[in-house]
């Protein structure tokens, strides 16, 4: 009777058994680890930040060295253009002095009836002692002589200064040409760099997962698997065009349209630094081609796309206007990245090495402002 009672007493409404009571050392132990497990979730949340950080930070390094490659290039570009019109204008001074000395030594040949209209000017002018002896001769040339005189002495002066402008410009095209070189082993190494580091964090961003995984509760694990697949959705889905973005390309009037419409079509197409198409593109590659589909001539440099039109406040963005990213002051190469706008707060954009040419939301930290080439 005793042990049926018992058993009665042991078994609640239904037939479960009631739950006993957690002594002390039992709600201490739950407190630990409670604590603990919150103490492993915020170390690796701050872990798997700082990973996310020195990707950013790896990735912005080498964007920067490459937007330098191309803004030399662009300079070297400009040098040779300078040179080549210094070199032509310096052949055509040079055969204005040959004519006025020959015209020089004609005239003097006439006077005397003895030179040699072959010499140099100044074994007919002579120098020194000579020249003071013949100085007679000189004033009694005729006006028509006189200018004669003068043409030779105002060739070889413009002769002279396109001298020296050729010299200096054959030497900034050889410094241009030198450090062209030097940012393209950096941009190289640079990227390799972030390639290899990229490979390593990621790694360390897996076993972080995991840990935090780990650190979370059943409820906060599946809302992040969720989360997961949401962004999954999202990135499969940023690198083919959406209707509405081909349909708000298309409608924009004017040049801007075609540009964005244009960069629609290379989205899935690889990043390749220094790249500027057909079949893989850097940032500001991807923005010259798409403008130059509209008819506005842009360099391949983030650099001058940013003053290549008129600034336009974030609140007007029309599609196709350029959005710029970096830091703007005095050096044009703090502005390293750049975008195409094509509605809704988005854009196409050639991001990184490993990456691929897809749409992304324009609100980054780095956003400093966008521009409307003409």
């Amino acid at each position: 009777m005793l042990i049926a009672l018992i058993g009665v007493l042991g078994f609640a409404v239904g037939g479960s058994p009631v739950a006993a009571e957690p002594d002390k050392s039992d709600i201490a132990e739950a407190k630990d680890e409670v604590a603990k497990r919150s103490r492993e979730l915020n170390r690796a949340q701050l872990d798997l930040a700082t990973a996310e950080s020195r990707l950013q930070e790896l990735a912005g390094h080498a964007e920067r060295l490459v937007e330098a490659y191309n803004g030399e290039l662009v300079r070297l570009r400009a040098a040779n253009t300078r040179h080549e019109a210094l070199t032509a204008n310096l052949q055509g001074a040079q055969a204005q002095v040959e004519m006025a000395r020959r015209q020089v030594a004609a005239m003097a040949a006439d006077t005397y009836g003895r030179l040699d209209v072959n010499q140099p000017v100044v074994a007919v002018v002579g120098e020194g002692a000579s020249f003071l002896r013949r100085a007679s001769l000189l004033s009694q040339l005729s006006d028509e002589q006189s200018a004669i005189m003068k043409k030779l002495h105002d060739a070889q002066q413009v002769q002279a200064i396109l001298q020296a402008q050729a010299a200096h410009a054959l030497a900034e095209r050889q410094a241009s040409a030198d450090e062209a070189e030097r940012l393209k082993e950096a941009a190289a190494e640079a990227v390799e760099d972030q390639l290899d580091e990229t490979k390593s964090i990621k790694a360390e961003k897996s076993d972080l997962v995991e840990q935090l995984d780990a650190a979370r509760s059943k409820v906060e694990r599946m809302k992040r698997a969720r989360e997961a697949k949401r962004q999954a959705s999202l990135r499969v889905g940023s690198t083919s065009a959406p209707k509405w973005a081909r349909t708000a390309s298309a409608a924009s009037a004017g040049m801007g349209g075609v540009a964005a419409q244009w960069a629609l079509g290379q989205l899935g197409k690889p990043y390749v630094w220094a790249a500027d198409g057909p079949g893989s593109f850097d940032c500001s590659g991807l923005s010259m081609r798409a403008w130059e589909r509209a008819g506005i001539g842009l360099d391949h440099w983030t650099g001058t796309q940013w003053t290549s039109g008129p600034h336009v406040p974030l609140g007007d963005l029309r599609p196709g206007d350029l959005l710029f990213f970096g830091r703007v002051s005095g050096d044009p190469g703090t502005i390293h990245h750049v975008g195409i706008f094509i509605g809704r707060g988005q854009m196409v954009h050639a991001p990184q090495t490993g990456d691929v040419v897809r749409i992304a939301s324009i609100w980054r930290r780095d956003l400093v402002g966008a521009t409307r080439p003409a």
